[in-house]
């Protein structure tokens, strides 16, 4: 099991930008493929992004493309979502994530067996 810890949250206007960060204490973190997914209130938990264990491969949900951009440094265990042009839908809490059995990202968001405790972000318009 990996304990993650995402910090990086707040209150924004829309068109602004925010950074999370996402802290694992994971064994072999550079082994695993990494998350982060969202959940609005009233709504269910929807995937925002992955990168693959070296980080040489990105995926994306259509409603971020372009304005979200997710990365890793695996020297300090950490992984990031850079998000920018933020607008009011974007308002959620942000979940990082972690696949401990994969490296590879496959479209399953059930692959994922590891959370953080999420981190609130709300952008007004």
């Amino acid at each position: 099991q990996g304990q993650l810890l995402e910090s990086g949250g707040g209150s924004v206007q829309a068109g602004g930008s925010l950074r999370l960060s996402c802290a694992a204490s994971v064994r072999t973190f550079s082994s695993h493929v990494m998350g982060w997914f969202r959940q609005a209130p009233g709504k269910g938990r929807e995937f925002v992004a992955a990168i693959n264990w070296s980080g040489g491969r990105t995926y994306y949900a259509d409603s971020v493309k372009g304005r979200f951009t997710i990365s890793r440094d695996d020297a300090k265990n950490t992984v990031y979502l850079q998000m920018n042009s933020l607008k009011p839908e974007d308002t959620a809490v942000y979940y990082c994530a972690v696949d401990l059995h994969r490296g590879n990202y496959y479209g399953r968001p059930t692959d994922f067996d590891s959370w953080g405790q999420g981190t609130q972000v709300t952008v007004s318009s």
